[in-house]
Parts: structure tokens; sequence; C-alpha cells
């Protein structure tokens, strides 16, 4: 049975584009929803064919308003979708999305959490000087990257390495295992558990 696919996305895509071109089993990516009118991602949406949207996130600049996370859940829920994947959504979800798609939400981080969560990852794990980093697939709970890991990979820092050149081979890694995770998913093999912390 067909799984139906909703993508978050604030900027350019490229995870959006791997999930629609990747090999996702029986999920399909039915819908792009954003939170910003000039993302790249609703270009892409259009030249790939899959329908996207703008919805007004709230005034937050990092977070959804109550009332506006409560219209995406109701605007997902009301389309029939099953699984919510995060690809590079810049705002933190904590209560009505979380509450719908409990167990059902997804994300991508760039980095083999539980280190370097949060934000720029890539330039976290540079900085600390790590010989291997990479990045991970998990599911969304109420903290930040803290939810169960599903699947991880690694990339190793060359001695050449700068922020900028490590954080692309994260990002291939990532178009990689993304649809890998989904697919696990849809067929079952990967399930929510809550983490005992």
């Amino acid at each position: 049975m067909e799984t139906k696919i909703a993508v978050l996305a604030s900027g350019t895509g490229s995870n959006f584009s791997a999930l629609v071109n990747g090999d996702t089993g029986p999920g399909r990516v039915d819908i792009l929803l954003t939170d910003n009118e000039n993302a790249g991602a609703l270009k892409l949406a259009s030249e790939l064919g899959v329908d996207s949207r703008y919805l007004y996130p709230g005034k937050y600049r990092t977070k959804f308003g109550t009332k506006e996370e409560e219209y995406w859940a109701e605007f997902l829920l009301n389309r029939g979708i099953q699984l919510v994947c995060l690809a590079g959504l810049m705002r933190i979800i904590k209560g009505p999305l979380l509450d719908a798609f409990h167990g059902r939400i997804m994300n991508i981080h760039p980095s083999l959490l539980p280190a370097f969560p949060g934000l720029d990852a890539q330039g976290q794990a540079f900085r600390y000087g790590v010989k291997i980093a990479g990045c991970t697939v998990h599911y969304v709970d109420g903290g930040t990257d803290t939810g169960p890991i599903i699947l991880q990979e690694s990339v190793p820092v060359l001695d050449s390495d700068q922020r900028d050149s490590l954080a692309a081979r994260i990002l291939l890694k990532e178009h990689e295992i993304y649809s890998k995770a989904v697919k696990a998913h849809c067929q079952g093999r990967a399930v929510y558990s809550e983490v005992v912390r």
C-alpha cells in the first residue's frame, strides 16, 4: 500500500529532490510545503511535477506560531499524508504537528548524532577537529535532534577539508541515506520508539 509523504523545506530542496527521485519503496512524495515564499525548493517542485505550497508559519523566525502550526497539521491530515519528512525546514516543531504525526516525522541532520545537534553541525564538527563526520536520519521528538536514530552514514574528514568541502560531501551522503530510511519506514522495518534518557 502506498504511503503518502509530505516534505517540509525552507531552502534549495536538494534532499527533497533526492526523496522524489530516490527509491522510497511504497512511499511517494505527494507534496512539498515551505515556510519561505522564495525557497528554491518551490521551483524544483515545479520542475519535478510535485504539488507545492507556501503556508504562512507565523511571526517567529525559528518556530511556528501555535495557530499556524495547527493549520499546517490540519492541512496535512486533510490531504491524507502519512509521513512527514523534514528537509532543511529551519523551524523547531514542538506542538500540533508533533501531536498529529507522532512517530511519523523524520529529519535528516548533517552530523553523527548525538554529536553536534542544532545549527551548523558541519561547522561544529570541523571546528572540533573530528576525523569522522557524517549524517543521521532520525525520528523527530520534542527535543532538538534528539529523536530515535534510524540510519547513519560516516564521512571521513580530509586534511584538505574546509567547512564547505566537508559539508558538500556530507550532503551527498544525506541524499543517499534519506530515501533508504524512508523506504524502511514505509515498509514497516523502521518504527518510532521512545528514547530513554
